[in-house]
């Protein structure tokens, strides 16, 4: 640790509800309290996985908080309304408080998943109570008191925000198809987004009307709301000033909305008189632009920076383990001189291993082998992957005959590729173990070419040298020795009887137990003519008789360790990529695999995390297209037509055009995280559809002919759209951002939701109105024929 040779306790926590941080802070606890140990004895915790954890939860309220405060900002603009804005946010945390009983009450526990999509929906739920006051707000902006505004403004959207909720809510159906990792990952934050949405429901029915009978009066002749009955009579000059500036602002914000709701009823007037046209260069250019897809990258989960990075080590077979240890010294020197001080906080090296129960818990095969962990400081200025790359180049000029392999190590990592240290696992299987290497060996260095792999790893070696008894049965039968009293003399000498004969001793005092063993001093065997030495005897027997005498010793090569899949051996080919992208380099893969010429009793298989991948972005895609089925069907039987619910889905096409397209400008790869933002922008689409498609329906219902109605309904919901896809748009903007280390995982999903909101309002706003005519066209002639 740092140089200085130490003792490496690592703590695993059990599966469950186990929790990171709560056993961490328990081991920090015990390690400054313990007890009669030597003042010399230095105790530290040198690596903590909860630090990741608590800085995710930590970036991720913030950049929620950030994300609020900009959606409240423009909620403020659009109503000038300080009470008002109150009635907008106070359905947050009560819809944050329920989504917690919820999750307590179903034995969920709060994770960084669940928070992540908690912030995410931040902006989403205060949209359906944005939809209710505003539309309070226009009965108000018609004359009528608060009450009867409360009363008729409430009952008049309750059917548009109830499809909403259930709309954004219905497409969370894909979780249930999701395979391994990512539907654990996803069902805690899909099940804590859809009690947020319902809960958010609750409240706009019931909590905003409320609020509004009771505290909010404007006056219908102001061009915006006022905002001095937030003031009160006795307040201050400075207090008045800071209102005059703020009505200024809401003024000139309104005059710019006055003007953009002109130009907009134009041109929706312009767009009705073609229809058709528009239509069709819409749905064109949508198809188009999904060509894009193949060039976006593909990628299970987003790559993150976990303050921390693992260098594994494989010097040449037989290297004694104070050889071993020398390299590693003069490895920390190069990585002490490329990571800045600043930002370095800890390195930790476990070198070797010690053959017994303990080399379980080390990716250690051999004495030749070691990992070097290196800890960076939480406020480190260079990412984690840059050092890697860097580290990377200096170990390969100074150490050409050492194979070095990098990986994370963060959390994340660990969890996504299930303890596997690389995303894409080759494993060469057959009963011939030699043949096998062989063939891992030449695929490896094919591999090692590829410009878009930056490390290759077979952990598994044949070449280690080993020592083979042969007994001689019979000599030994006639001494008393049985073959078995010869091993476990010989592993006794050289390790210790641990591993066959454990003894433990209880300490009468404090009850601790502790492992007995027995072994020769280590300067007693250090030749091949000390092994040969190794005294035998019976169990029954009193005199000894030297190793030799009953055993030929042979010096051969032996595996440093034989791996299983399925009963079957196999030697891994462990595959780094250079980039996040994993299709290319799968693609590249799989064509040297394909190449392998495969001997009879060999087989080859591509595993890992890449296989996830594949299986989850198929059942995503599956679950997509049954959720917008549900969706449908819900539609149909909330507006009791076949026809509309196919116009409110048509936002859906728009919306993941945009995605995709935000995705790839922004060099974002297509992962589990950015697919569920293509889930969530396709409700968040289907929600502002719904309210031009349900208010042209009332309009209709009251009389209205066919293109007045649509002019009339979009104009009416124009500002309730732009209020909740902008407080959405500006509530994601940090997220999108990434600014904070670990929020990168994050980044995809706002990053999706951000393009696919932005495009599908622009196109929603003139394709549903136009798609509307077209559709109800043929009715509206009907119905002027029968009349007439």
């Amino acid at each position: 640790m740092d140089g200085q040779h130490s003792v490496y306790i690592p703590v695993l926590k059990q599966g469950g509800n186990s929790n990171t941080i709560t056993i961490v802070n328990g081991v920090k606890t015990a390690v400054a309290h313990l007890l009669d140990i030597p003042s010399v004895l230095k105790t530290s915790v040198v690596l903590d996985q909860s630090a990741f954890v608590k800085i995710a939860v930590k970036n991720v309220i913030n950049e929620g908080t950030i994300g609020l405060c900009l959606t409240a900002l423009m909620i403020l603009l659009f109503l000038g309304n300080v009470r008002a804005t109150i009635a907008v946010l106070i359905s947050i945390p009560i819809s944050v408080l329920a989504t917690f009983l919820g999750l307590n009450l179903g034995g969920s526990s709060i994770n960084t998943m669940v928070l992540g999509g908690l912030a995410l929906a931040l902006s989403r739920l205060i949209d359906n109570s944005v939809v209710v006051l505003e539309n309070i707000f226009r009965h108000m902006e018609m004359g009528e008191s608060p009450a009867v505004a409360a009363e008729r403004g409430g009952k008049e959207v309750q059917l548009a925000v109830l499809a909403a909720t259930v709309s954004t809510s219905i497409v969370f159906f894909p979780v249930l198809m999701l395979y391994g990792v990512s539907k654990y990952l996803f069902t805690a934050l899909a099940l804590a987004v859809v009690i947020a949405l319902f809960a958010s429901y609750v409240v706009a029915m019931t909590v905003v009307p409320l609020f509004c009978s009771l505290f909010i009066t404007i006056d219908p002749g102001n061009e915006h709301h006022q905002i001095a009955a937030d003031m009160s009579s006795e307040a201050t000059k400075g207090k008045k000033r800071r209102i005059r500036v703020f009505g200024v602002i809401v003024d000139n914000f309104n005059l710019a909305f006055r003007r953009l709701e002109t130009w907009y009823v134009r041109k929706v007037g312009e767009t009705l008189e073609r229809a058709g046209m528009v239509v069709s260069v819409i749905s064109v250019a949508v198809l188009l632009s999904f060509a894009i897809y193949p060039l976006i990258g593909k990628a299970f989960f987003p790559r993150t920076d976990p303050g921390q990075f693992v260098v594994n080590v494989k010097v040449p077979a037989g290297t004694r383990i104070e050889v071993t240890d020398d390299y590693i010294s003069k490895m920390e020197q190069d990585i002490r001189s490329v990571v800045s001080p600043e930002d370095l906080n800890m390195i930790v090296s476990n070198i070797g291993i010690t053959p017994d129960l303990s080399a379980i818990y080390t990716s250690n095969s051999g004495m030749h082998t070691a990992f070097i962990q290196v800890s960076l400081k939480e406020e480190h200025k260079t990412g984690s992957y840059a050092y890697m790359q860097k580290v990377r180049e200096r170990l390969s000029d100074d150490f050409p005959d050492v194979a070095t392999y990098f990986q994370a190590g963060g959390l994340v990592d660990s969890v996504v590729n299930q303890g596997k240290p690389a995303p894409i696992d080759i494993q060469i299987g057959g009963t011939n173990l030699q043949q096998a290497y062989e063939i891992a060996k030449a695929t490896a260095a094919k591999l090692r070419g590829l410009k878009s792999v930056n490390d290759v790893l077979i952990p598994q070696d044949l070449d280690y040298p080993g020592l083979e008894l042969n007994i001689n049965r019979e000599r030994a039968g006639l001494l008393g020795i049985t073959p078995k009293d010869i091993v476990d003399n010989v592993i006794t000498a050289l390790t210790s009887d641990g591993m066959i004969a454990p003894s433990f001793w209880v300490d009468p005092k404090t009850g601790n137990s502790y492992m007995l063993t027995v072994q020769y001093p280590e300067s007693q065997i250090k030749t091949i003519t000390d092994f040969r030495q190794i005294p035998l005897r019976s169990p029954k027997g009193t005199n000894t008789t030297p190793l030799q005498s009953v055993a030929d010793i042979t010096e051969i090569n032996t595996p440093t360790e034989v791996d299983h899949y399925q009963l079957r051996p196999v030697f891994d080919i462990y595959v780094m990529p250079k980039a996040e992208d994993l299709s290319q380099v799968n693609k590249q893969v799989e064509s040297i695999v394909g190449q392998i010429q495969i001997p009879k009793g060999v087989t080859v298989k591509v595993r890992g995390t890449i296989r996830d991948m594949q299986q989850s972005f198929s059942s995503f895609g599956i679950g997509l297209v049954l959720a917008v089925v549900l969706v449908y069907l819900i539609l149909m039987a909330q507006f009791a037509s076949f026809s509309d619910p196919f116009i409110i889905l048509l936002a859906v096409p728009p919306g993941l055009s945009g995605a995709l397209v935000f995705l790839f400008v922004t060099g974002s790869t297509l992962n589990v995280m950015s697919l569920m933002g293509l889930v969530m922008t396709a409700g968040i689409a289907v929600s502002n559809s719904i309210l031009i498609v349900e208010f042209t329906g009332t309009l209709r219902k009251e009389g209205k002919d066919l293109k007045t109605a649509l002019v009339e309904s979009c104009k009416a919901r124009l500002r309730p759209i732009l209020m909740t896809s902008l407080a959405t748009i500006l509530g994601l903007i940090p997220m999108a951002l990434a600014l904070e280390p670990g929020s990168e995982q994050y980044a995809p999903l706002a990053r999706a939701i951000l393009g696919g909101l932005t495009v599908s309002v622009i196109v929603t706003i003139f394709l549903v109105p136009a798609a509307y005519l077209l559709i109800h066209r043929k009715e509206e002639h009907a119905l002027i024929a029968g009349e007439a």
